[in-house]
């Protein structure tokens, strides 16, 4: 295997930072070759001083001094603002392109880096969430590779590998349930920010951790899936397993079933993305059975958390749906974190916004675009009058 150049979106994210990590153990495979982040420049150039990436992007444009000042020495060009990031990733020594950014943020950086061919490791779940059939077909046409990053999505394109003439039955998405498992909507009711943030098993940014906590994540998750492995809405199963030990299951129309298994770090799906087609050797900490004597599995209680149903009505509805569901949950998670909103509430606006915004069964990418910001204003407005 030839040592594979990397550009890293999002590179002071979780998913970022244990990319490096992985880098670090695979030396001899990977390279950085680009690094860009929204505004933390203070570990941007941390690491840019000891990875040597030829180019960083700082999104934030108030901190492009900062950063240009901090790495004039080291020979590395800076660039600012958030067309820089769908200018990089065009670069010709890029190899893979692992978009590790929060939210709709990926979509068009993800774009740039199909239309130039590179291949990409998807870490960025609403790139596929909001425009699903536009990406899926242009890395078609382009012959681009799209690997997913997502423990849940690997463990899925890992159980396929072997199977791709043999059709699937269905998939079965895990999920751990998050902090409030088994919670009545009397608790959730009155669950603070910091209680959401306590994710028994992963550790995420704050954004993905209320996701999961509110389920929105599994939901975003399954639209995913459908794009990812060409599934419908009722080949896609949820299962609450709470030791996160299953990340998924494949069903083959046989009736048997693959599943993937290991302890919840995000490395080894990290790994397999950048160094598919090779399972490579590592020190990561390995699974044993007897510390799990037990694994469990409990269905997901979607009257309690409806993100969950939302996600499926929305992938049912098609069109921009997807996109309208996505662009209402980033802007109430944040209201959220804020202390504007309750927990509950969350999905009580992101519901009212699906049924305010026009449907649009054959959007363009300026659909796209257009649904997030109309979205967005919406959903402004009804928090607004909580």
């Amino acid at each position: 295997m030839s040592k594979r150049k990397v550009a890293i979106l999002g590179s002071t994210g979780s998913i970022g930072t244990q990319a490096l990590e992985v880098i670090d153990e695979q030396s001899d495979l990977f390279e950085v070759e680009i690094l860009t982040v929204n505004k933390n420049a203070d570990l941007l150039i941390q690491q840019a001083k000891k990875y040597k990436p030829n180019s960083v992007v700082i999104v934030d444009e108030t901190q492009y001094k900062k950063v240009k000042d901090a790495l004039w020495d080291d020979g590395i060009s800076v660039y600012a603002g958030a067309e820089a990031l769908e200018q990089v990733v065009e670069f010709k020594e890029v190899d893979i392109v692992l978009t590790a950014l929060v939210g709709y943020a990926g979509l068009k950086p993800t774009i740039a880096a199909i239309n130039a061919g590179k291949t990409i490791a998807l870490a960025n779940k609403e790139t596929l969430v909001v425009a699903g059939d536009l990406i899926t077909k242009l890395a078609k046409e382009k012959g681009v590779q799209i690997y997913p990053v997502d423990s849940e999505h690997s463990a899925i394109f890992q159980c396929l590998a072997g199977e791709f003439m043999n059709p699937i039955e269905k998939i079965v998405l895990t999920a751990s349930g998050g902090p409030f498992r088994g919670k009545s909507l009397d608790d959730l009711a009155k669950v603070t920010k910091a209680q959401a943030l306590k994710h028994p098993n992963w550790e995420m940014g704050a954004k993905i951790t209320i996701d999961s906590a509110s389920l929105m994540n599994k939901g975003l998750e399954v639209i995913e899936a459908k794009w990812l492995f060409d599934l419908k809405a009722d080949q896609i199963d949820v299962i609450v397993h709470p030791q996160s030990i299953i990340h998924s299951l494949v069903q083959f129309e046989d009736g048997s079933m693959k599943a993937q298994m290991g302890l919840p770090d995000m490395k080894l799906p990290i790994q397999y993305a950048m160094g598919y087609p090779k399972r490579l050797k590592n020190n990561f900490t390995r699974f044993n059975f007897l510390d799990y004597p037990q694994l469990t599995f409990e269905a997901p209680d979607t009257k309690t958390f409806r993100n969950l149903a939302l996600a499926f009505k929305a992938m049912d509805t098609g069109g921009n749906a997807p996109c309208i569901l996505n662009a209402s949950n980033e802007v109430v998670v944040e209201a959220f974190l804020n202390d504007k909103i309750g927990f509950l509430q969350m999905s009580d606006v992101i519901e009212e916004c699906m049924e305010s915004v026009k449907i649009i069964s054959k959007p363009t990418l300026s659909d796209y675009v257009n649904t997030d910001k109309e979205t967005r204003e919406i959903t402004q407005r009804i928090i607004g009058k909580i």
